[in-house]
Parts: C-alpha cells; structure tokens; sequence
C-alpha cells in the first residue's frame, strides 16, 4: 500500500481488462469508462487510458496521470480528468492539460469527481454543459468534430500551460500523493 489510497482489493479495467488495483478513485474511473461504453456508445478503441503527461516548470519536472483521452477520426477529441471534491479548482488545470497532452489543442474537456462533471470548449475555456449526462455522445462529438479548426500549439504557449498544469497539479497537490511521480 502506498500513498494515500486504501487498496479494497482488485478489479478489471471495463477498457483494457487489465487487473488493477480496486481504490474509491479507480471505482469512479470505472464508473466513467461504463458510461461512456454503455450510454455515450464510445468504442474501446476510442478510449485511451491512463495516460502520463510529463510537466514542466523551469528546471522543475513531474509525470501526472491523464485519465482519458477519447480519440475520433483519428484526431484527440476529447480529455477526461478524474478527481475526487470540487471541480472548479479544477477547470483552468484541465484545460492546461488539453493544450499539452497532444499537439493539437482537444476540443473537449471534461472534468468530474465521478458524480458530477464540467464539460468545457477546450479552445474558449466556456462551460458548455454539466453533469455526467452532459458529456457528449460519440455521434455527437463527432458532428462537434465536424467544424473544427485543428490548431498546433506554439512552443510558447505550450511551455505556459506546462507551468499553469504544474503549479495546480503538483505544487498543488498532497505531499502523500503517489500519482503523481516528482523528477
């Protein structure tokens, strides 16, 4: 056991069938990736788990976990990070993470706790709907996907969000937090 997570157990992941270890954290996660299988009709294929993001902030380095990332036609559609309480300490974190996570600023980013969720323009950083049923279906971000500009974003500004993603994500966070691996 590490960290600040009790370990119930183990459970299989709904994406990859993976065994991982069963926390309240990775039971919300798997609460996610059902709905997004089940109701918002997502392929597996479509849902990229666990993945890292490596962080910079001057000489300072650290690697965070990203809990989704939703690709169709075969560009980054949409980012989803978990974490536990408020969201609203969440938002300008998340957005961070989607100018960063790829070279393409992700349209859509969603931030939830497991039982509430924002659903933010990645671009304009605007609410666009809330709550669990308000992430979009498949067939719906893929007409959102539609009319969108796919823009790299400049070394500069990506250095930028680096520090914003930084300063929320690991200067920010529990000393006790092993999710989060300092470099």
């Amino acid at each position: 056991m590490g960290g600040h997570h009790l370990i119930l157990g183990e459970l299989v992941d709904r994406i990859t069938g993976e065994t991982l270890p069963d926390t309240h954290d990775e039971r919300y996660r798997q609460k996610i990736a059902a709905l997004l299988l089940d109701d918002k009709r997502y392929l597996k294929a479509d849902i990229q788990p666990r993945l890292e993001l490596l962080l910079r902030a001057d000489a300072k380095k650290a690697l965070i976990g990203v809990d989704f990332l939703v690709t169709l036609l075969e560009k980054p559609a949409m980012l989803i990070k978990y974490g536990p309480g408020s969201l609203v300490t969440r938002r300008r974190s998340c957005i961070a993470i989607s100018r960063l996570l790829t070279p393409y600023q992700i349209p859509v980013v969603v931030i939830t706790n497991g039982e509430d969720a924002e659903i933010i323009d990645g671009k304009s950083g605007k609410m666009l709907a809330s709550g669990l049923a308000g992430i979009p279906a498949r067939a719906h971000l893929e007409r959102r996907l539609a009319d969108h500009v796919w823009q790299k974003m400049p070394l500069g500004r990506r250095q930028m969000e680096s520090r914003i993603a930084f300063c929320f994500e690991v200067d920010g966070a529990c000393p006790c937090d092993d999710t989060i691996c300092r470099i």
